[in-house]
């Protein structure tokens, strides 16, 4: 009696250990060159980064991550728990691919399958553009002061002044016109939390009832009233 009930722990330890994973999201792609290593699947919980999901390589480059989502968040692809390796990237239910080299796990990476990625990544790019330009004011400013030009280092502060404006503007219209995406108030948390009150509640007053109700929906309507609690 006791070899059959040791048998029947050991067939539902086995069942459970080979079950498979399942979850609303599912993040798979190919590592090229990662033939043994740990990949991580992880996001924020309150402000702490916790892994949800992890595979461990060997031999292989390929792999599959699993977690439940509520609603679309920003995740991370870690190689390695003790490398700052990590590709950021907007999940949501689905399956999303993310391809990459280790080589160059970060900047290689090609992420798939988040319509919410696809509109954050078109986003910074073009942040991208107004930050290369505002070095460019850095260093031409520096310059000035060097060379006690005061007239130039003024018109180079009002310069930067513009661009901050506008690259604020570029954020908030984006956002607007994106608005039944997550990334929208993703945008405005993480964009413009120097901004303007006015912009905020402009992106929090076009989110549609959906948006308004996730993580980063949610975020933002606290974050305005915070800020309005204390200009009070």
């Amino acid at each position: 009696m006791k070899k059959i009930i040791t048998c029947i722990v050991l067939i539902s330890l086995l069942y459970s250990c080979n079950k498979p994973k399942s979850g609303s999201l599912i993040v798979s792609g190919t590592i090229d060159g990662l033939k043994k290593g740990t990949l991580y699947l992880q996001k924020f919980k309150d402000t702490v980064l916790v892994s949800v999901d992890s595979v461990s390589l060997n031999g292989a480059s390929s792999y599959i991550l699993i977690d439940e989502i509520e609603s679309p968040e920003i995740y991370y692809l870690t190689l390695n728990k003790k490398t700052d390796q990590k590709i950021s990237f907007f999940g949501e239910k689905g399956e999303i691919t993310i391809n990459s080299k280790l080589s160059k796990f970060v900047t290689a990476a090609k992420i798939s399958g988040s319509k919410n990625q696809t509109l954050l990544e078109e986003h910074n790019a073009m942040i991208r553009k107004f930050s290369n330009k505002q070095l460019d004011l850095i260093k031409e400013k520096f310059d000035a002061q060097k060379n006690n030009d005061t007239a130039l280092l003024s018109k180079l502060e009002k310069e930067e002044t513009s661009l901050i404006k506008r690259k604020y503007y570029f954020s908030t219209n984006f956002a607007v016109i994106n608005a039944k995406y997550e990334v929208a108030p993703y945008i405005a948390l993480t964009e413009l939390y120097y901004a303007n009150i006015r912009l905020l509640d402009t992106i929090n007053n076009s989110l549609s009832k959906k948006v308004k109700l996730t993580k980063y929906g949610s975020e933002l309507d606290d974050f305005i009233k915070s800020i309005k609690e204390t200009e009070e």
